[in-house]
């Protein structure tokens, strides 16, 4: 018995020794290479998985609102910012912490001044800005509160016009309460007509002298992405659209029954 278990476990560690002889083997340590080798090649066949996309809601959340407002603002520059108040336009006046001093939906008067607590004579506020009328107003409260803080709000421009005349669904005199380009002015006059003629579209804009500047804008190209949309109106512009040669069709034509009911007295029939 002691003889079978001496000859077996001579056996256990014969073979022992022989398999970490063979795995010491150049052969094997190839062969483990290769099998490395073959993993590494499946791994790179399989496509890699795609990144997550970011939807439009999860990019819009993750804006900054400084920089939202910083991309924002200046397509809205040169009309808010630089707003001249005037007659029909209405404003709210807010002093911090003092409900007292503050007054809601002021509608400017033709006179262009309006009347607050403590300052009987009224501020003047026609061709200012509301950061001008703010200080103005910061400066007559200093008598009586200590540093006071005071803003002013446009709540509803009405000062500002502009019109929109020739061969249009709908000219007319129209209020400018943002900043318009010349194809938003004709859109919201109901665009330009059949007998309109989108090449020869032009903006009367008064100079200081008083006289009218024509500005050309071909809002044919512009429709077409040939030519950028980047006029823009200023209060006071006039868009005249013409009319093109199927107006002047019409017109001809329009003046025939006339000119047939004239030869009957001149004996041509």
């Amino acid at each position: 018995m002691k003889k079978l278990f001496t000859q077996t476990l001579l056996a256990a560690i014969t073979f022992g020794v022989a398999a970490t002889a063979f795995a010491q083997s150049p052969t094997a340590t190839r062969q483990r290479r290769a099998s490395s080798e073959e993993t590494q090649q499946v791994a790179a066949a399989q496509p890699s998985p795609k990144p997550t996309e970011v939807t439009a809601d999860a990019q819009t959340n993750r804006t900054d609102p400084t920089s939202e407002e910083a991309a924002i603002v200046p397509y809205y520059n040169n009309f808010f910012t630089t707003y001249r108040l005037g007659p029909e336009d209405v404003i709210s006046v807010n002093v911090f912490a003092q409900e007292r001093y503050s007054k809601q939906g002021i509608v400017i008067p033709p006179s262009g001044r309006i009347s607050l607590a403590l300052i009987p004579e009224g501020i003047f506020v026609n061709g200012k800005t509301v950061d001008q009328v703010a200080e103005l107003i910061k400066k007559r409260y200093d008598e009586y509160i200590i540093d006071p803080q005071v803003s002013v709000s446009l709540d509803r421009a009405g000062s500002y016009r502009y019109s929109v005349i020739g061969d249009v669904g709908q000219p007319g005199i129209r209020l400018m309460s943002r900043r318009l380009s010349v194809t938003e002015a004709i859109a919201e006059a109901g665009g330009i007509l059949q007998t309109g003629n989108k090449s020869k579209v032009y903006v009367l804009r008064k100079q200081a002298n008083g006289n009218l500047q024509p500005i050309p804008v071909n809002v044919a190209a512009i429709y077409k992405g040939q030519a950028p949309d980047a006029v823009y109106l200023n209060p006071g512009d006039q868009v005249v659209v013409p009319g093109n040669s199927l107006k002047k069709w019409h017109t001809l034509t329009s003046f025939l029954p006339v000119l047939s009911f004239a030869r009957l007295f001149t004996g041509g029939f």
